[in-house]
């Protein structure tokens, strides 16, 4: 069985939707790249301190060679989840098998009912569950996390300042909450790199010379009311940025390629020089991006982003 079950060669892609996903960026970011990895295809060490869903990750695992790669992030169920796949994903399957079947053979209403009931129940277990020691109640909760990133509203993972998953039902016909090829090819890529649940902080003293450094951290919000960075109970407001800049120059001072996404001040007020001014000595360039999350439909449409980085091209 377990032979069978690992004879996939698909290549990876995110197990979760997630918010502001790179998955429509990632040829921007690839053509920025330093030009001896677009050549060689071939990558040292990577690191992904703001892993999230984690699509330029899996892009780059699949279309180059990396000998090393670190994912950080400080979401301790997206970090829970990362690893219930890389080390048991065959008890996950099982978890996600039962909860996808009992969820789709149920009507509309009923289906309500059941996802308000493993949400509470995900939020009940958070007061006394055990993130540090790895046991089999892992599984059974990233398979809750994936089942209710899959039928929640608009697929977002967002929690409230007490770390509480507060996303309503979404009324999808037929969501796919198993996806068993995924979840293996996950598990193969997983295999021999480093998850860690901490800031992006922590991976400074491994980052050197040899090292592409890929930062995704919460977007600035572009007004008052497009708060979509709630992705854990830590906040990231502009003096978490202006902390971020400074990381910034301190890796780049190391020797290390740096590349980072953020969105673009200018999309709202073409005399914020935010981003323009705590990266002055980088590149900068200005892309665009199509917002698929907004609380207001008419805000849903290309949109300038920026990308960040510390070498030529």
């Amino acid at each position: 069985m377990q032979k069978d079950l690992f004879n996939n060669d698909m290549p990876a892609k995110p197990f979760l939707k997630w918010a502001g996903g790179k998955k429509q960026l990632i040829k921007e970011i690839e053509s920025r790249l330093p030009q001896e990895i677009k050549d060689s295809k071939k990558i040292d060490k990577y690191f992904e301190p703001f892993v999230g869903g984690g699509a330029v990750y899996f892009y780059l695992m699949a279309n180059y060679k990396v000998k090393k790669s670190y994912l950080y992030d400080v979401n301790k169920e997206l970090i829970l989840t990362y690893n219930v796949i890389k080390f048991n994903p065959k008890e996950l399957i099982e978890e996600l098998k039962g909860l996808s079947e009992e969820y789709l053979h149920k009507k509309n209403d009923k289906r309500s009912e059941f996802f308000y009931n493993i949400r509470n129940s995900f939020n009940e277990n958070l007061k006394t569950f055990d993130f540090e020691n790895y046991d089999e109640s892992h599984a059974k909760r990233a398979a809750q996390i994936i089942f209710l990133n899959k039928t929640c509203f608009n697929g977002l993972f967002r929690v409230n300042r007490n770390g509480e998953f507060n996303v309503p039902f979404g009324r999808y016909k037929n969501p796919k909450i198993l996806d068993k090829d995924n979840i293996i090819s996950v598990s193969k890529v997983l295999k021999d790199t480093e998850i860690v649940c901490s800031s992006y902080e922590k991976s400074k003293k491994l980052i050197d010379e040899n090292s592409l450094v890929y930062l995704d951290p919460p977007y600035r919000p572009l007004s008052n009311t497009s708060y979509f960075n709630n992705y854990s109970e830590f906040a990231f407001n502009d003096h978490e940025q202006i902390k971020l800049s400074e990381f910034y120059k301190e890796i780049s001072l190391k020797g290390a390629k740096v590349i980072m996404s953020n969105s673009d001040p200018k999309n709202e007020n073409k005399d914020d020089n935010f981003f323009d001014d705590i990266y002055n000595d980088f590149n900068i360039d200005r892309v665009l991006a199509k917002r698929s999350i907004n609380a207001n439909g008419k805000n849903r449409g290309n949109i300038s982003e920026l990308i960040i980085y510390n070498y030529d091209i």
